[in-house]
């Protein structure tokens, strides 16, 4: 019977200090980085940095700087963001149908199509940024088509030639 050939250990894990065997110039190679397994391994490739609230060790990825919500908010007390957020111009476009529908009814003008659901905001000069009342109409979608498409149409050019 063969007698077992057992390797005596000649280093320890970096990560959890068990001892271990490695070839002398594996150790060598690795500039004494040995680890019992992947795991360890796996733990000493980790990057971690402090949180800069409470100083608990997070995975140093995404940018992050806290640890949690709660240190978050503890790091954002006394920001101050630049002025007051900018004007939504989709609220304010919701804000201009309303007062054209309370003003002028709940139908198109032109057609007197009745779903105002879909009435939409025509500026009679083109210009968007001239939000006068006196320059604005409530208007269904085909009316709107009309309006601006029907006489760039390509098929008008098409079937008038």
């Amino acid at each position: 019977m063969a007698e077992e050939h057992t390797r005596h250990p000649n280093t320890n894990c970096n990560i959890c200090k068990k001892e271990i065997y490695r070839r002398p110039f594996e150790i060598k190679m690795n500039k004494g980085r040995v680890f019992c397994g992947s795991i360890c391994y796996g733990i000493s490739s980790r990057k971690e940095k402090p949180c800069v609230i409470c100083g608990k060790l997070i995975l140093a990825q995404f940018n992050k700087k806290t640890c949690s919500r709660s240190c978050s908010n503890i790091q954002r007390t006394g920001i101050k963001y630049k002025g007051a957020s900018p004007r939504d111009k989709v609220k304010y476009q919701r804000g201009l149908k309303i007062r054209l529908l309370e003003a002028r009814g709940k139908k198109c003008e032109r057609c007197s199509y009745s779903k105002y659901e879909i009435l939409q905001v025509h500026h009679r000069d083109r210009n968007r940024n001239n939000n006068d009342l006196g320059n604005l109409a409530l208007i269904c979608p085909n009316c709107h088509y009309e309006e601006h498409f029907l006489e760039k149409s390509w098929l008008r050019k098409k079937i008038e030639k």
